[in-house]
C-alpha cells in the first residue's frame, strides 16, 4: 500500500533536483527574460519557490508548537516587487531554495503520525494540517517547475 507521507517526501526531494536541471544551462539573458510584461523571469520563479518555502517551514514550525495557529497569507507580486526578484541572482536563489528544502525535509522526516495531523487555520483556505499542507506544497512545486520549464522552451527557441 502507498504511504502518503513517504510519497509527499519523494516528490519534496526531487523538486530540487529537477529545479537545478531545469536551470543549469541557461544565460543571465534567458534567466532573466519575461514571456510577457506582467509574467515572472526563471530568476524570479526561483526566487519566489525560496522565498514560499521559507514561509512554509515557518509555517509547519508554527503548527508544530502552537495550538491551532491563525496562518497569515502573503501577497507574492507584491514581495516580488519589495525584495527586486528580477535582480537576484539564480544560482544563490536555487542554493537558498535547496538549503531550505533540506531543513523543511529534515523536519517532516521527523514526524511521528501526531505530527502530520497536527492543524492550523489559512487565512485565506481555511482549516488544515501539516499532511495537507505538504500536500499543497507538493502540488506548488510542480506548477511551478512546469511554468520554469515554459520559459526555458522559450528562450531556447
Amino acid at each position: 500500500m502507498y504511504d502518503e507521507r513517504e510519497e509527499l517526501r519523494k516528490a519534496l526531494r526531487s523538486n530540487p533536483v529537477t529545479l537545478r536541471a531545469l536551470v543549469r544551462d541557461l544565460d543571465d539573458l534567458a534567466v532573466r527574460r519575461r514571456p510577457a510584461e506582467n509574467e515572472w523571469s526563471v530568476v524570479e520563479v526561483v526566487a519566489h519557490l525560496a522565498d514560499t518555502e521559507e514561509r512554509a517551514l515557518e509555517r509547519v514550525r508554527r503548527m508544530l508548537n502552537e495550538d491551532n495557529p491563525a496562518i497569515a497569507g502573503f501577497d507574492q507580486a507584491a514581495l516580488a516587487v519589495e525584495r527586486r526578484y528580477h535582480e537576484m541572482e539564480v544560482g544563490e536563489q536555487l542554493a537558498r531554495f535547496e538549503a531550505l528544502r533540506g531543513e523543511h525535509l529534515a523536519l517532516l522526516d521527523s514526524l511521528e503520525d501526531s505530527g502530520w495531523r497536527r492543524p492550523g487555520v489559512h487565512q485565506e483556505q481555511g482549516a488544515m494540517t501539516i499532511q495537507l499542507y505538504e500536500t499543497h506544497m507538493a502540488g506548488e512545486d510542480a506548477d511551478h517547475l512546469a511554468q520554469i520549464a515554459r520559459l526555458v522552451d522559450v528562450a531556447a527557441d
